[in-house]
């Protein structure tokens, strides 16, 4: 068995561990496709072909319920034997958009079957044994990289040479039509990303975004920078604004000091577990195994005796789900609520989960929109421009502009849901923050992704005029609306999404399409 294909598929099974890692995006394909070039001695390449796919299942994010194809399999597999055949990147997205369609089947398969272990979580809460369901949501939550270890393993192992036969057989034309159909995939990525943010409030910010990077020909990073700016700027709260709130509120009376029990140790180790909050998901009760498993320190610190561990336990196995990346502040809401309820005999029980289910839709929406329609959007807007020109920064700056954000406040969420309460989400609703965060979110979010059709989907028309003296039609098409063809195929496919066409559907239809448009050599 091959040294490299044991390290690709640990490569994979990293990849899929990352509900381990708190969403950290590192099972992307501008992550892992350089990685798997690096295993195989062709770096450059496994940087260009991991942007490629990136940009094709850029849209690709697990909302809720919504499953998208698997990635992860689909990147790695596509990189590897791309590679491996010396066929490029149109190769990859053949094999890739098939293949993580596939994957996402066996993936949804887990997601039920991993329901059937709630009543054996919840025969652990019964008896107060936390020890044992956190072993259970670790255990649990290993199975999807194991498994997708093994497939992509022996996918490697009696697929590489009858793979590579196969697509050495692959004629010129053939290629040249999936590179085609490669180039029309990332409007579909475009058009979900869109469908999350576009509004008649905001869509002006899309055009500006776009005016930006096809006329005045700004990189994404500077129209980033440039977005920044607007929203501070339309979000901003003027003085008279703030005279007013500070009218509005009442003088709150004086409260009574709460004495802590919980240390900043154990606040940590709620920051460190909220990261595998989504390692156990299922169709049934979602995150609920993820937050007890997060909440089982504070709850050792508080609970002595194995009744109250066990109230305390099935509470916390209750149906959860919310943003990842605004989980903390609700653990820390709770854990100051647990404090609360160990030390006084009249505390409602039962106010714990009404906050927490209170809060769970509210912050996944604001959370959800702030990282996947913000942070998500220009990481991978700087970060796939550099990489496709074959520069390995552009993974290693999709890392950090991603993640310095969202690991610094994830942390300092958790201190402040424990401090403040619930009195911090009063004060931000009063003063409409959260409304404003939203708002100025969605406004950098849409210009870095309105700038994206005519930086990153190359499409052209190889289409003449005239018989003698022939003008080209793309010639005239740059002079009056430069990237107009990227832009309305990223509009029909809006639409599309907007009716409720499966995401498969519009992957399968954008490849015939391309395909279809350049053997008749409509579109090059």
């Amino acid at each position: 068995m091959s040294v490299s294909f044991i390290l690709i598929a640990l490569i994979a099974m990293f990849g899929h561990s990352e509900d381990f890692l708190g969403t950290t995006l590192l099972s992307r394909p501008l992550v892992l496709g350089p990685l798997v070039g690096w295993v195989l001695g062709d770096l450059t390449q496994g940087v260009i072909i991991g942007a490629t796919l990136e940009l094709i299942f850029m849209g690709n994010i697990k909302v809720g319920a919504a499953i998208p194809p698997d990635v992860v399999t689909g990147g790695v597999l596509g990189t590897a034997f791309a590679i491996i055949s010396g066929k490029g990147p149109a190769i990859a997205l053949a094999i890739a958009v098939p293949v993580s369609i596939l994957a996402e089947m066996v993936i949804s398969g887990l997601f039920v079957l991993r329901a059937v272990l709630n009543k054996k979580f919840n025969q652990y809460a019964d008896q107060g044994d936390y020890r044992n369901i956190q072993r259970l949501h670790i255990l649990s939550g290993l199975l999807r990289p194991l498994l997708m270890g093994v497939i992509i393993l022996l996918a490697l192992q009696l697929g590489a040479g009858a793979m590579k036969s196969f697509l050495d057989m692959i004629p010129a034309w053939l290629q040249s039509g999936l590179q085609v159909a490669g180039n029309m995939l990332p409007a579909l990525g475009f058009a979900l990303l869109m469908n999350l943010m576009f509004n008649k409030t905001v869509a002006p910010y899309f055009f500006l975004g776009f005016v930006l990077a096809a006329y005045l020909k700004l990189p994404v990073i500077a129209i980033g920078g440039l977005g920044v700016i607007i929203a501070l700027i339309v979000t901003q709260v003027s003085p008279k604004e703030a005279a007013d709130d500070e009218q509005d509120t009442p003088a709150s009376p004086t409260e009574t000091k709460t004495t802590h029990k919980l240390s900043k140790g154990d606040l940590r180790k709620l920051f460190f577990r909220s990261l595998t909050l989504e390692a156990n998901f299922n169709f049934e009760t979602w995150q609920n195994t993820g937050f007890a498993f997060t909440i089982i320190p504070v709850l050792k610190q508080l609970y002595t005796t194995k009744q109250s561990m066990a109230a305390a336990l099935k509470r916390h196995l209750q149906f959860f789900n919310t943003s990842p990346y605004g989980s903390t502040l609700i653990f820390g809401i709770t854990a100051a609520m647990e404090e609360q309820n160990s030390q006084d005999k009249d505390f409602d029980q039962e106010s714990i989960n009404s906050v927490k289910l209170g809060l769970m839709g509210p912050l996944a929406g604001v959370f959800d929109s702030l990282f996947w329609g913000t942070f998500k959007v220009i990481a991978a807007g700087v970060g796939t421009s550099l990489a496709i020109k074959g520069n390995v920064m552009g993974p290693i700056l999709f890392i950090l502009v991603f993640n310095i954000p969202h690991l610094l406040l994830r942390y300092n969420l958790t201190f402040i849901g424990y401090n403040a309460g619930t009195k911090f989400l009063q004060n931000l609703a009063k003063n409409n923050v959260m409304d404003r965060l939203t708002k100025g979110a969605s406004i950098l979010g849409l210009m870095v992704v309105g700038a994206m059709p005519a930086t990153l989907i190359s499409i052209t028309t190889p289409l003449t005029i005239g018989t003698k003296s022939t003008v080209s039609v793309q010639s005239i098409i740059d002079q009056i609306v430069p990237a107009v063809i990227p832009l309305g195929l990223t509009f029909m496919v809006y639409y599309l999404v907007k009716k409720n066409v499966k995401t498969t559907y519009l992957l399968l239809g954008l490849l015939v399409l391309g395909f279809a448009g350049s053997m008749i050599h409509l579109f090059a």
